[in-house]
């Protein structure tokens, strides 16, 4: 099990304690005596870096690093495994909602996981009472949880923006009789957006994802309408002016998907940055093997490469103070971050987080939506299957034996559940490409916080 962690990011040296998550910015020396390990004998050292550094200076600087082993804040122990399996038996509470109350879409992206927004087959759109019916049944299973949050999904959900104020206003209505806050978001691809609309979610939305690929030409090869014909014209616009809406204090995210067409996706960053737009995210597609558009291995060094570019882009930034922006998978907090529990088991999906599809049926989240094996129960019966809750709870990072040896454990908490199951067929087996992206960001983003 990694204890530590080093590795080089633009022109600095980092040590990370895994454990206490302590960040070490270091000269080349220290760097070079680390081991990721354990830390080797200062005889060890000299007769590895003597030639290098000196005796002298090693020993200085082995006298240096021991005092941080014994004050615990490298090399530190893991103590939260005791933790982990003790939580199996804590009841759970449901926190958060995927409601898909539209499987339909007026787009049909080349990438899209949803086949269309239709969900292999399992079409439709969610009525009212089957709505109100799915919010009674998040509540009830929300126990003492005060705090719940709904996210407005699809397909894209503004195609019934109807539907979704009489939603919102039965919310809105209850909440108190329940003693809940409801925080209600929603993802959209911004074309049919209009003012009336614009006005509504700035008010009723917490955080608002606006879909959009960066580049026109990136974006219309890949986000199309029914036609075939490109979407960037439409989206621009809408996304601007929802943006300028938003009032103080409201979230919102450009966010978009780079594929193995645009693995220069910085470019594609820095289009929606110039844009205007200060808070943007873009993720690497989850597809099949063959797919066109499917990340492969042979794809990564230039992912990392973008990657490094956009670090620099934001460290030049940041200090020259020029038009800053918050790229979502830098983010990442030193000095306090998730609580224990969170950074173990992860988003929560199958035991905390759920998705209710338009006929009433419950899965983990959005993405099991249509694999029968997976489904949890459904609101008009009030079901839920507890075990298959528990398999999914099980699937920390202390059960998956890749993770438990991985540097990033406490900062990914596994992967992707669903990612896991679709190429590998085991939540406990983490997705290899997926992990591989993911510990480039947190480098990225431990090195730009540290900044």
């Amino acid at each position: 099990m990694a204890s530590i962690h080093k590795f080089k990011q633009g022109e600095n040296f980092f040590v990370l304690d895994v454990s206490t998550g302590a960040v070490h910015i270091v000269d080349e020396l220290v760097y070079d005596l680390v081991n990721e390990e354990k830390m080797e004998s200062k005889e060890e050292l000299i007769n590895k870096f003597g030639n290098k550094y000196g005796e002298v200076i090693i020993s200085e600087a082995y006298d240096e690093i021991m005092e941080l082993v014994s004050e615990n804040i490298l090399y530190s122990t893991d103590n939260y495994e005791e933790i982990a399996h003790s939580s199996m038996d804590d009841r759970d509470y449901i926190k958060a909602v995927c409601l898909n109350i539209i499987h339909g879409c007026n787009l049909r992206c080349k990438y899209c996981f949803a086949e269309d927004g239709e969900y292999h087959g399992n079409k439709g759109i969610m009525s009212l009472e089957t709505a109100k019916q799915a919010i009674d049944y998040v509540v009830k299973r929300s126990g003492p949880r005060r705090n719940l949050e709904i996210d407005l999904f699809g397909g894209e959900p503004t195609m019934i923006m109807g539907t979704i104020k009489e939603i919102i206003k039965y919310a809105r209505e209850n909440e108190k009789a329940w003693k809940k806050n409801i925080r209600f978001t929603m993802t959209t691809n911004a074309t049919l957006l209009n003012d009336d609309m614009m006005d509504f979610m700035d008010k009723e939305m917490g955080n608002i994802i606006l879909s959009l690929d960066g580049r026109k030409s990136v974006n219309d090869n890949v986000r199309i309408k029914i036609d075939g014909s490109g979407s960037y014209d439409d989206i621009i616009p809408n996304i601007k002016k929802m943006i300028e809406k938003r009032t103080e204090g409201k979230m919102y995210y450009v966010r978009g998907t780079f594929t193995r067409a645009n693995t220069d996706f910085y470019e594609d960053v820095m289009a929606m940055v110039n844009e205007g737009f200060d808070q943007v995210s873009i993720e690497p597609v989850v597809l099949e093997k063959g797919h066109a558009l499917a990340i492969t291995e042979e794809d990564l060094p230039k992912i990392m490469d973008n990657y490094d570019k956009l670090y620099e882009e934001m460290l030049e930034r940041k200090r020259t103070g020029k038009d800053e922006f918050n790229f979502y998978h830098f983010n990442v907090d030193l000095n306090g971050g998730p609580c224990v529990y969170k950074r173990i088991s992860g988003c929560g999906a199958g035991f905390e987080y759920v998705a209710i599809t338009p006929q009433g049926d419950v899965y983990p989240c959005h993405q099991f939506v249509g694999r029968e094996e997976y489904k949890l129960g459904t609101i008009y019966d009030d079901s839920y299957n507890a075990e298959l809750g528990k398999e999914f709870k099980k699937a920390h990072i202390y059960n998956k034996p890749k993770c438990r040896e991985c540097w990033a454990r406490f900062y990914c908490s596994g992967g992707c559940q669903a990612n896991n199951v679709s190429f590998n067929g085991d939540m406990n087996v983490p997705y290899e490409i997926g992990c591989k992206m993911q510990k480039k960001r947190i480098e990225c983003a431990i090195a730009l916080k540290s900044e």
